[in-house]
Order: C-alpha cells, then structure tokens, then sequence
C-alpha cells in the first residue's frame, strides 16, 4: 500500500516535532515518507531520515535544501517558524505542492502572504492539529452561544519553556472563536496582561494567561465563570503525537486538493 501511497516531506525534522511527524508518518499506512529537511550545517545532513526516530534505515537521505527534494514529495508538513515557512509556501506556490503549516503567529501581512501563496497551491493552515482541540472548539463556541453575556470568560495556556510566542495561537483561536460567537471584535476585548490596580474586570472582555515551563506540551483551558458557578473546557496534551498524527491526516487529505486555504475543521469535517 505505502507503493501508492502520498508523499510526504517534513521541514524541520530534526526538532522534537520534527522527529514525532517522521514517525507518525511512517507509521501511518496511507502516505510514506518523501523527504527530511533539516536547518543548514545540521550533523544529521547526508545520514539516514530513520536515524532520527531509531529506527533502521528508510532509504530516505536527510538534506537541508527544500530546492533539492522537489520530486520527492507530494505535500510538506512544516512546524519550523514563520519565516521558514513563508519562504517554503512560496516554493510549494511555484511547484505545486500541497503544504501542512502547523506554525503560529503570523501577523496579517504574513497571512496575506500565505493566501496569496494558495491561489497556486493548497494548504492546510491550523494553530493546533489535535482531533480533540478541533472537538474543543467547537464545545467553545456552543458554550460561547449558550451563555452569552452572562458569564466571564477566561483562557489559560501553558507550554514549555522554548515555545517563542505567546499566548499560544491555540489560544488566541479560541478566544477569536469566542468574539465571533458573541459578536464582538476579538481585538477590542482581548486583555493579555493584568498588574497592578486593574480595578473592576470589565464585563465583554476575553482574558489570557500564559505559562511557560519545563516540558509542558500544550495545556488549554477556557473558563466561563458566573456568580455560582463555572464551566471549565480542557485540553491537555501529554505527547507530541496527538498533534503529528493530525497533520498526517491532513496532509493526506489536501493532497487532492489543487489550491485554497483549509483548517483542521476542513480535514475533519466540522465545518
């Protein structure tokens, strides 16, 4: 089966992210591995893409030039960081390739970058790959619907201690998920930071809190609290995988695809 199978790239594979998407996708039946892309200068360069999971040889040899694998894959899978993947995108516009990008925080003229990037080639863009975040979501947004203006709604966040942005785009797309639920502007009602004498919390606002520790893979909780009572969403990730094995799917299920943007809600038909 793995014969006729997608062929999949992955950027960045020698990050711990990196390593868990080589090896779900060799574990998973309906793509195989095309290439492993590591930064320039990486020890692991010329060596065997198994080497980097334990594993005996795939025949797959490790490069660090996207340029020189074109015809090795159908679709890359790209977790590395917004410039990489800007760059990336464009080379998969040119090439007509399908791209995963599971990086976060791009600023609009960074998105507007990538939409402009999908007229020629298709991708799937989500701040989390997760089947269980993506079934959070949509819990959110029910709760959001249901309670309106009654309640004070919170999102907490904690990664590990190398994680560069914060909050985590995980967050930041619940709390947008919320602000459209509720008819507001996300930006006018997101407060990052509380100090000092902050006075009373202002009602319609979307507060955040972040933590950044140890190894902590993702933790997410958004908390709708009233006089009496509170509702508390949770995620909580303990591997990497959960995450890998999404952005499998979805590279699987956007090899078919010829342009456009998608999100996870797409690959998993929530939408």
């Amino acid at each position: 089966m793995k014969n006729n199978s997608i062929r999949v790239a992955v950027y960045g594979a020698a990050g711990r992210m990196g390593r868990s998407l080589i090896e779900a996708v060799i574990n998973n039946d309906s793509v195989k591995l095309g290439a492993a892309i590591v930064r320039p200068g990486s020890s692991l360069i010329d060596s065997d893409a198994g080497n980097l999971i334990g594993i005996s040889d795939t025949g797959i040899t490790v490069t660090d030039n996207l340029l020189n694998v074109l015809h090795d894959f159908d679709v890359l899978i790209d977790f590395s960081s917004i410039e990489a993947s800007l760059v990336n995108s464009q080379i998969c516009k040119e090439h007509s390739k399908g791209m995963v990008i599971g990086t976060t925080g791009f600023d609009d003229n960074q998105k507007q970058q990538l939409t402009s990037a999908s007229r020629q080639s298709a991708l799937c863009i989500a701040s989390n790959f997760s089947t269980g975040v993506n079934l959070c979501f949509g819990l959110i947004d029910l709760a959001a619907q249901v309670l309106g203006q009654e309640v004070d709604i919170e999102i907490s966040e904690a990664h590990h201690k190398n994680k560069i942005d914060a909050p985590s785009g995980t967050a930041l797309n619940m709390g947008e998920i919320i602000a459209e639920s509720l008819g507001l502007n996300f930006d006018d009602v997101a407060v990052y930071g509380r100090e000092g004498q902050t006075g009373k919390r202002s009602k319609n606002t979307i507060g955040f809190s972040t933590l950044r520790a140890g190894d902590i893979v993702g933790d997410h909780t958004v908390t709708f609290a009233s006089d009496g009572e509170r509702i508390e969403i949770t995620h909580k990730a303990s591997s990497r995988m959960s995450f890998a094995r999404g952005a499998v799917k979805a590279a699987n299920w956007i090899s078919s695809k010829k342009n456009g943007v998608y999100d996870m809600q797409d690959v998993l038909g929530l939408k």
